[in-house]
């Protein structure tokens, strides 16, 4: 038998007596990142075959003494086996914002005759570590990171197959969640997205900037993003498509932590 999800379940366990430490929720794109996105998402990589590295770094100012010297460690950069693509959890290292919110995962890939990123990707926290994890799995299985023969529109296939909407004023460009509380738009990229199209270089360029995908979620229109991904121009669609069918997929998500701005939105049921 299917347990329904009940939006008015308690989730602190200490409201009720018996209540169960965690909880299938739903919609996923509100379930935040369950307060692990790290772990989520490096044992993925771990279980793709990806090395890590622990990166060993210092900041210390002009005429500060030794004893204050500052020492920051942490795991931050994930491997391929090929060496083409790799995810670095650049938040403990004062990374720049997306839409307010610090990005924690950034992911690149390049082509084998470049030692450079032809793309990057970014995700802030409470980004579902599910859909961060399941783009990394479309990553890691497609032979070649730069170039899938995919176009913009399974991008948009693979949200409204699960129920979004294409937006009314940019239906080729756009889908939003039936709520309005998530939305996924091709469009220009903010600043500072790293990408090899030479338009995502230049500042204040003429004419229109690289288009890319970008996705976030809200509570309420003009409400705080509860987190935002950006993927730079040349990403390939069909990565973006892989986030798309995972992001608005209406399987719940296993959580024990939620968000506070979204826990009267989701629909819950105890897990066995």
């Amino acid at each position: 038998m299917e347990a329904l999800l009940n939006p008015h379940l308690p989730f602190d366990p200490s409201l009720a007596s018996g209540a169960h430490l965690a909880y299938w929720v739903g919609p996923r794109h509100l379930a935040g990142d369950d307060g692990r996105l790290y772990d989520a998402v490096a044992d993925s990589l771990t279980g793709f075959g990806w090395t890590s590295l622990t990166v060993v770094r210092g900041r210390r100012e002009l005429d500060e003494p030794l004893e204050d010297h500052q020492v920051l460690r942490s795991t931050v950069l994930h491997i391929s086996r090929d060496a083409l693509r790799w995810a670095q959890w650049v938040l403990p290292d004062e990374p720049f914002h997306l839409g307010g919110l610090p990005i924690a995962w950034q992911v690149s890939a390049r082509s084998d005759a470049s030692p450079l990123a032809d793309w990057s990707a970014y995700f802030t926290l409470d980004v579902p570590g599910e859909v961060i994890t399941d783009f990394l799995f479309a990553l890691d299985e497609c032979g070649q990171p730069t170039t899938l023969p995919v176009g913009p529109e399974a991008v948009l296939d693979a949200a409204t197959a699960h129920g979004w909407l294409r937006d009314a004023d940019q239906p080729h460009a756009a889908a939003i969640h039936p709520t309005f509380t998530a939305r996924l738009s091709l469009g220009e990229v903010p600043p500072l997205i790293q990408d090899a199209d030479s338009r995502a270089l230049t500042a204040e360029a003429e004419g229109p900037g690289a288009m890319g995908w970008q996705a976030w979620a809200e509570t309420a229109m003009s409400a705080p993003y509860l987190w935002a991904a950006s993927f730079s121009a040349s990403v390939p669609h069909g990565l973006v498509a892989a986030f798309a069918c995972s992001l608005s997929s209406t399987a719940p998500v296993l959580r024990r932590v939620l968000p506070e701005s979204t826990r009267d939105q989701l629909l819950r049921a105890p897990a066995s």
